[in-house]
């Protein structure tokens, strides 16, 4: 049973900075593709970011030149360095891998901006 675990969420004014981390585990294969999606209230889930395992990066329009995805692959670890906030961007962040064939995701952890 694959277990993400993010951590790194909270409040932040409009133009500071946060980071996010999710651990990956208990996958018996190898952990390809890892991101970042967020749910806003009222609103669907939508891509932030995406990573693979070689370091192709992907990233939603609205969060280019302010977000930087990276991750560890020895660790199974993503990151998500969010700078510029806006409050906009407030949501839950949920984490994203896929290993197996199948999808995985983390319980969501919240980040507030406020302006």
């Amino acid at each position: 049973q694959v277990q993400l675990v993010e951590s790194g969420g909270g409040l932040v004014q409009a133009g500071g900075s946060l980071r996010l981390s999710c651990a990956a585990s208990g996958s018996s294969f190898s952990v390809n593709t890892m991101g970042w999606y967020r749910q806003a209230p009222g609103r669907q889930r939508e891509l932030v970011a995406t990573i693979t395992r070689g370091g192709s990066t992907n990233y939603a329009y609205s969060v280019k030149g302010r977000f930087i995805i990276s991750r560890d692959n020895v660790k199974n670890t993503v990151y998500l360095q969010m700078n510029s906030l806006k409050p906009e961007d407030t949501a839950v962040y949920y984490c994203y891998s896929s290993s197996g064939g199948y999808d995985h995701w983390g319980q969501g952890t919240q980040v507030t901006v406020s302006s």
